[in-house]
């Protein structure tokens, strides 16, 4: 109640006698040489990991909460709210361990699966192909699947690929329409196994770039207008070695896209609270959020070398934050709540992307319910929408428009002798040419005022909307789940040299809206 009492008297004080201290200056200018913010960078990623699939997504036909073939309405209607451009299925670890064939066909002739990197659990492959691409039709959007490399075979990924895509007449179509599918799915986006150098085989660099010219050779793209995007399994955070050995070994005609995973993770071993923690911890948990600024530069500095037209793609396909799960739940589960630090860290790391929209072209926020950062939780039938949801809705409007180059050199946020960019910004035109400004404010206390430069880009009028809280811990819970949500944002005001001063509020994202 303070921090709203504060947000209010400052609103007041800010209408009557304006900024009351010079900003930050921000110059935002148009390039027409400029990358597409690529719409695949907002993607998701949906793991048979604890309650992501099985009591998540998918409650069975025959449950009492409102779902088509089994699958939650309330959740595709909140993903469709996003726009999601991507979902990534059924891993992470857990695909190198799925036989796809196991999952299609009549429910109770199914054969059983052990989640072995998951909680141990059984499943009954109730959830599979059919199941997944049907989803992806109701929320419109485009499935990625993971192919298994770890523990399967070339001709495995081969049928599934010729299952899902092909047209004519093979023993893989055929089977299709046996299961009720007539036409094919026509899936474009596929990884060549996960993780290679861990869960999906401890494989050297070496030794899977091999194995992935291997399986990409044969994995047909009939039916797919320009073939199938094929993605390496990729570096873990800053494994360099890993990216220069896949762009050096790997000819690039098999090669659309390397991956690269990097989690916001103090210690594997000691991860800290998702909810209880301290400013230091928070403090630690952006360095890692900031991090990607620097591993993203590093890697594409790598994939230049070998590919200075930029015809090979960075696919960061896992992100987010990774903490101890909530107390009294398994631990195999990986449930986690969202606070306004998780949200802080998607605006943080949705800017980079954005800015490094020439080479990366998609990303995956792990996970879409009930998993790490999800944007989803549930509970029996309860729903919620996590800040990390509404920072992405917020952030939609930069689907397939134009980067907007920013420069600026932003305060710092300080913290026992260690600093950090306080400011994080991108900015981008649409294709109806309104522009949008992100701006993030991470510092947990201090208020940051800014300035813009809007004459280059011709704006008379501006909206804002802006997400933030009282406390960094706050979150939305079952009992209360719309304790954050945006909310129009007044705090900014425009020159008549066309400058806009704004007063950025401690752990804030705020959407500056061109008016048309």
């Amino acid at each position: 109640m303070k921090k709203v009492l504060c947000l209010l008297l400052a609103s007041f004080l800010f209408q009557v006698v304006g900024l009351s201290q010079a900003g930050t200056p921000i110059v935002v200018k148009p390039d027409a040489g400029a990358p597409i913010i690529n719409k695949h960078i907002y993607g998701h990623f949906a793991e048979h990991l604890g309650r992501c699939i099985y009591g998540g997504f998918y409650v069975g036909d025959s449950s009492t909460i409102p779902n088509t073939a089994g699958v939650r309405n309330d959740i595709v209607n909140a993903l469709k709210e996003l726009e999601i451009p991507n979902l990534r299925w059924p891993g992470g670890c857990f695909a190198d361990t799925y036989h796809w064939k196991d999952g299609i066909g009549p429910k109770e002739e199914r054969p059983t699966i052990v989640n072995q990197w998951w909680g141990g659990v059984t499943e009954d492959n109730s959830f599979g192909t059919h199941d997944f691409l049907n989803l992806c039709e109701l929320l419109n959007t485009e499935p990625y699947l993971a192919g298994n490399v770890g523990s399967g075979t070339v001709q495995e990924l081969a049928d599934w690929v010729q299952y899902v895509n092909f047209s004519g007449t093979s023993p893989m179509s055929d089977l299709r329409k046996e299961n009720g599918r007539e036409e094919p799915w026509k899936v474009k986006y596929w990884g060549v196994g996960n993780e290679a150098w861990g869960c999906g085989g401890h494989m050297r660099a070496e030794y899977y770039a091999d194995v992935y010219r291997k399986y990409a050779t044969f994995m047909s793209g009939a039916n797919i207008e320009g073939g199938l995007y094929k993605v390496a399994s990729g570096a873990s955070s800053n494994d360099y070695h890993w990216t220069e050995v896949i762009m050096k070994n790997v000819p690039h005609h098999l090669l659309q896209g390397v991956a690269l995973h990097h989690y916001s993770v103090i210690d594997w071993n000691n991860k800290g609270p998702a909810v209880d923690f301290q400013e230091e911890h928070y403090f630690k948990i952006m360095q890692k959020a900031w991090e990607m600024e620097e591993l993203v530069s590093k890697h594409v500095a790598i994939m230049d070398k070998y590919d200075p037209e930029k015809k090979v793609d960075l696919i960061v396909d896992e992100w987010g934050g990774w903490y101890d799960v909530e107390e009294g739940t398994n631990p195999g589960f990986l449930y986690q709540q969202n606070t306004m630090r998780d949200a802080m860290l998607a605006g943080v790391t949705l800017n980079i992307f954005n800015n490094h929209a020439d080479r990366v072209k998609m990303a995956n926020l792990a996970q879409a319910v009930n998993v790490l950062q999800a944007v989803i939780l549930t509970d029996e039938e309860k729903m919620l929408l996590t800040p990390t949801y509404h920072v992405m809705k917020m952030y939609k409007v930069h689907h397939d428009a134009q980067l907007l180059p920013v420069t600026f050199d932003s305060p710092e946020y300080s913290l026992k002798g260690e600093s950090l960019p306080a400011i994080s910004v991108s900015a981008s035109r649409g294709k109806n040419g309104q522009v949008h400004i992100s701006l993030v404010n991470i510092d947990a206390a201090k208020t940051n005022a800014v300035e813009i430069d809007l004459n280059s880009l011709g704006i008379k009028e501006l909206t804002a909307t802006a997400l933030t809280s009282e406390k960094l811990q706050d979150h939305n819970t079952f009992d209360d789940p719309e304790k954050i949500k945006p909310a129009p944002f007044k705090n900014f005001k425009m020159s008549k040299k066309g400058v806009i001063k704004i007063e950025l509020p401690p752990f804030s994202v705020v959407m500056l809206e061109e008016v048309k």
